[in-house]
């Protein structure tokens, strides 16, 4: 039999900045123009977000060939390569741009440089839409590195000028990590002023580090192609506790619980907060008696809409 008592709430959790942004540009688009609207890639990682657009007339599609001239097309959170946004324009979409403006901006800085003759290093998962999207900036000279081995096999054409990028979702202490073995290889090395981890990927994980010591379990609301979710499972386990990821509540499994008096929950970036109250509930009829919320870092930004969608 399950044996919790307390839930502890981790501080921020779920929804950021850019997702919220980018929910809300296909929301009014479908309003806007009517249904269907055409998003390329998943506009954000989770299943359930993307099934509920889905069902109010969205499209996901992930080859500008699958959309009908003339079409309404949004570009999701993680960005697009180069080549993507200039055959969306020479087909004369209508297209508004969801990229989360923190990824933007290392697009903007990937461009800037290598008009000054830099070549790239850039940290990330391969395979991953924004890495894509970042990688895709440039016809070449950008080279990925995933993990500290991969650094001594990089193979920059020269070493003078060489500018590091992350992807803005990665584990903080592993970007770190991955960044010193980039430096040491490549003393030269220029570095962004700001790291490209993002404010919210960094709060999340700040707030697990809290959170860890704490409870005896620690359950991540989020899907499994969530980067940034699946970052907040692993820190948790780093730091010695048992910690589950689950889409929603009926994932949950009593046996995860059974010597856990107090369980902390957490949720990434792209997980809607209807969903961690699911996990909630099915805490409390598990015997949760108490929940509280821990102090966090407060998030109060919010980007603009693109024009052509703001509000009148």
């Amino acid at each position: 039999m399950a044996a919790v008592q307390e839930v502890l709430l981790a501080e921020p959790r779920g929804f950021c900045a850019g997702v919220d942004r980018a929910i809300e540009i296909v929301e009014r688009a479908l309003a806007k123009f009517g249904r269907p609207i055409y998003v390329r890639h998943e506009i954000v990682h989770n299943t359930h977000v993307v099934k509920d657009l889905k069902a109010r007339g969205a499209i996901f599609i992930e080859e500008l060939d699958d959309v009908p001239a003339g079409a309404t097309l949004v570009f999701s959170a993680h960005g697009v390569s180069r080549a993507v946004q200039r055959e969306a324009e020479r087909r004369g979409f209508r297209i508004f741009d969801a990229t989360c403006p923190l990824v933007s901006k290392v697009h903007v800085e990937v461009a800037k440089l290598h008009q000054e003759g830099y070549e790239f290093i850039m940290i990330g998962h391969k395979g991953h839409p924004e890495v894509e999207g970042t990688m895709g900036q440039l016809d070449a000279g950008i080279h990925l590195v995933e993990d500290v081995a991969d650094v001594a096999r990089v193979q920059p054409q020269q070493t003078e000028r060489l500018a590091l990028v992350t992807q803005t979702t990665l584990s903080v202490d592993d970007a770190a990590e991955i960044a010193a073995a980039v430096r040491a290889r490549f003393p030269a090395l220029r570095e962004p002023k700001q790291q490209d981890i993002c404010y919210a990927t960094q709060n999340r994980q700040d707030a697990v580090k809290l959170l860890s010591p704490l409870v005896d379990a620690v359950v991540v609301v989020g899907s499994p192609s969530s980067s940034n979710t699946n970052r907040l499972r692993e820190l948790a386990q780093r730091l010695g506790v048992p910690a589950y990821m689950v889409e929603d509540a009926t994932e949950l499994r009593d046996h995860w619980f059974a010597d856990a008096a107090r369980v902390g929950v957490t949720a990434g970036a792209s997980a809607p907060e209807t969903l961690v109250q699911g996990v909630l509930q099915r805490l409390k009829a598990l015997g949760a008696v108490s929940v509280r919320s821990l102090d966090g870092a407060r998030e109060t930004l919010k980007f603009p809409l693109p024009k052509g969608l703001k509000p009148d």
